[in-house]
C-alpha cells in the first residue's frame, strides 16, 4: 500500500469515527431541549444556549441552577466554570488546523470535548483536521437540531434520561479514548485518568460546580507538561514505509 493510500484510509477512518461520535452525542440534545423547557426557559432561550454556548456540560449546569431556582449570576457562573475548559483545548487544536481569519472564528466555536478528541487520536495531518471538522460541525448540527425537537416535545418526553441518550453519549466518547489505555503509553494513560478521576469525586461535594473537572484537567496538563516525549520512536507508518525507502536507497 503506497503512503497516499495508507493517507486516505486514515482519513476515512477519522471521518467514520466522527460520524459514530456526532451521532451519539447530538442525540442527547434531545434531553437537554427537553429537560430545559421543564426548567423554565422559553423556545428561543433554549435554542441560544445550544446555538451559542453550544457546551453541553455548560449548558446542563445552567438549566440545573435555574430549575433549582437559583440566580442568573449563578447559573452564568457555574456554566461558565465548566466551559473553561474548552479554552483549554485550543493549544491542541490550533496547530493541528492552521486556520486563519473567519475559519479560525469557527474553529474555536467548535473546539468541544468531541472534536478534540477525534482530532487529537490522529497523526497531524489531513485525517486530524477531517477528525475535527466532520466532528464539530457533526454534533453542532445533530445537537441543535435534538435540542429543537426535545425542547418542542417537552413534557411529552417525560424524564429524557430513561432512554439512555446520557449513556450513550458517554459510551462513544469512552471508545474513543479507550484505545489511548492500551496503547504504547496506556499505563501513563491510565493513571492519569484515575488520578483525574480521583480528583474530581474528593473535590465535588466541597467545591462549586466545575471547579472539579478544571481539577482534573489540571492533573492532565501538568502530566502532559513535564512527562518525558518519546520523540525518537518512529510511529506506525514510518514503520511501515521504511523498508520500502531502504530499498530504493
Amino acid at each position: 500500500m503506497s503512503r497516499q493510500d495508507a493517507q486516505h484510509d486514515e482519513v476515512r477512518a477519522a471521518v467514520r469515527q466522527a460520524v459514530s461520535v456526532a451521532v451519539a452525542t447530538g442525540l442527547y440534545g434531545v434531553s437537554f431541549g427537553a429537560l430545559s423547557v421543564v426548567a423554565g426557559l422559553s423556545l428561543g432561550q433554549t435554542m441560544a444556549l445550544s446555538l451559542l454556548m453550544f457546551s453541553g456540560g455548560s449548558q446542563f449546569a445552567f438549566i440545573g441552577v435555574v430549575g433549582a431556582g437559583g440566580t442568573a449570576t449563578a447559573a452564568v457562573a457555574t456554566a461558565g466554570l465548566l466551559g473553561v475548559r474548552n479554552g483549554l483545548y485550543g493549544p491542541q487544536v490550533a496547530p493541528l488546523l492552521g486556520v486563519h481569519g473567519p475559519r479560525r472564528l469557527l474553529a474555536a466555536q467548535l473546539t468541544i470535548d468531541e472534536s478534540t478528541a477525534v482530532g487529537t487520536a490522529h497523526r497531524p495531518g489531513p485525517a486530524a483536521r477531517a477528525g475535527f471538522w466532520w466532528t464539530g460541525v457533526g454534533v453542532f448540527v445533530l445537537w441543535n437540531l435534538c435540542t429543537l425537537g426535545g425542547a418542542l416535545l417537552g413534557d411529552a418526553l417525560g424524564d429524557p434520561r430513561r432512554y439512555g441518550l446520557d449513556a450513550a453519549a458517554a459510551a462513544a466518547f469512552l471508545a474513543l479514548v479507550w484505545p489511548r489505555f492500551s496503547g504504547p503509553h496506556g499505563r501513563l494513560a491510565r493513571l492519569v485518568g484515575a488520578a483525574a478521576v480521583l480528583a474530581a469525586l474528593a473535590t465535588t461535594p466541597f467545591l462549586p460546580a466545575g471547579v472539579p473537572v478544571l481539577l482534573a484537567a489540571a492533573i492532565a496538563i501538568v502530566v502532559g507538561m513535564t512527562a518525558p516525549a518519546d520523540r525518537d520512536a518512529p510511529d506506525d507508518d514510518e514503520r511501515a514505509h521504511a523498508p520500502e525507502e531502504e530499498g530504493r536507497a
